[in-house]
């Protein structure tokens, strides 16, 4: 379900209940992991990665409400990477890449306009069941 990048050895899961609370909780426990694993708020990739994730938490609470109470946020990371995930239970598969020259401007626009321009990927992987996906970011530390 929750589909990771291999080969990542710290890692942190947390559940949330997909409510406007989310976005804040999900910042807070990220800017609280980031920290433990020993990576400086002033990184340039711990911001960005604060501002993808609340557009995706915020997406999946918008979007994704109706079908699922919970979402899930994944974070993994390892030497020169830090990967993140937002999953939830809605089937829809937004393209990523396409909403850069479709819909310009849009926070998933924004997201990947901010990890590629970092040297990050994103990725949508969906659920085995077709039912949900993950939405995966992966930046350079």
């Amino acid at each position: 379900m929750h589909t990771m990048p291999e080969g990542l050895p710290l890692r942190n899961v947390l559940s949330l209940p997909a409510a406007g609370s989310a976005v804040r909780t999900a910042r807070e426990v990220t800017e609280q992991v980031l920290t433990q694993w020993g990576i400086s708020p002033r990184h340039p990739s711990a911001d960005a990665a604060l501002l993808i994730l609340g557009e995706l938490v915020t997406n999946s609470v918008r979007h994704a409400a109706d079908h699922c109470p919970n979402l899930t946020v994944i974070h993994t990371a390892g030497p020169g990477t830090l990967a993140f995930g937002v999953h939830d239970r809605h089937p829809y598969q937004p393209a990523l890449h396409g909403a850069v020259a479709h819909t310009p401007g849009s926070g998933l626009a924004m997201v990947t306009e901010l990890t590629l321009g970092l040297g990050g990927t994103a990725v949508v992987r969906p659920d085995s069941d077709g039912g949900g996906k993950s939405i995966w970011i992966t930046l350079p530390l």
